[in-house]
């Protein structure tokens, strides 16, 4: 799944138009390397996100199309947040 979009599926940033802005912007690396807007991310990356002066260390856990509300939070584990 492309990186954009699993943070809009996430919920962990709302509007896909906004993970691509911060993800072309060299904002998020996926394990270790500035991560572009079509990176493709699988189950157990790490995600390094800094945005509005928030950081936030993730892991991917899974990778659906389509998720409820009630269940983008297991997505993906907060190893560390700021």
């Amino acid at each position: 799944m492309r990186l954009d979009k699993f943070l809009k599926v996430s919920r962990i940033i709302k509007r896909r138009t906004v993970a691509n802005e911060a993800a072309g912007a060299g904002r998020i690396t996926v394990n270790g390397r500035v991560a572009k807007p079509s990176t493709d991310v699988k189950p157990g990356d790490t995600l390094d996100i800094l945005l509005g002066g928030r950081h936030m260390l993730v892991r991917v856990n899974s990778t659906p199309e389509f998720v409820k509300k009630e269940e983008a939070d297991g997505l993906y584990t907060v190893l560390e947040a700021q």
